[in-house]
């Protein structure tokens, strides 16, 4: 018996002029559709209409905002592309991340990093403890790439394809794994924040 694809909501976190998040999400994209546990929504942050300003408690955060949060509460696991900006993550991410509660509850949260000489490894140190509070589960692993701007072709293709493609596989088997896990756990007692 087969069973259906789970949901990975792919989230871009730079919205940068000139950034280069969408070359790895693209790349990061293309992995996961030949992994086949998932069917990826791409959330790309410059994309997205949000309003400037988080609403008051209670108000209404207006329609871009909710047709965000559906996405956001369809998703199984979420993979969160990010470069490093400051030793951190970009303000846009914080921004997203901070307008919604429920829809984090109890799912997996992956990373895929870049930067400099460090990767984005710090920007992710500093993303596991707000979705800590938010009560998701970060796996362990990620994709990191080093010095991005050297390691990826003209065509947006890794110039060390194993490499990437062996760390990308491991990030989404435990993606899948803590989806499903968490999928049946959520099915058979609700989570209560």
């Amino acid at each position: 018996m087969t069973t259906p694809p789970l949901r990975l909501a792919l989230i871009v976190g730079s919205t940068r002029t000139g950034r280069f998040g969408p070359t790895v999400a693209g790349w990061f994209a293309d992995r996961v559709r030949d992994h086949t546990a998932f069917d990826a929504d791409v959330i790309d942050l410059a994309e997205l209409e949000l309003p400037p300003a988080l609403p008051a408690f209670g108000a209404d955060p207006g329609p871009h905002v909710e047709a965000l949060a559906g996405r956001l509460a369809r998703a199984d696991a979420f993979a969160v592309v990010t470069p490093e900006y400051n030793h951190s993550f970009p303000a846009p991410l914080k921004d997203m991340i901070d307008r919604f509660r429920t829809p984090w509850h109890a799912k997996p949260v992956g990373f895929v990093s870049y930067g400099g000489m460090s990767g984005g490894l710090r920007a992710v140190e500093q993303l596991r403890p707000v979705f800590a509070e938010l009560h998701a589960v970060t796996v362990r692993d990620q994709v990191s790439f080093h010095n991005v701007w050297e390691v990826f072709d003209p065509d947006g293709r890794p110039l060390n394809p194993p490499a990437a493609e062996t760390a990308a596989k491991q990030l989404l088997d435990q993606l899948a794994w803590w989806a499903r896990a968490l999928h049946t756990a959520r099915t058979a007692h609700p989570y209560a924040a």
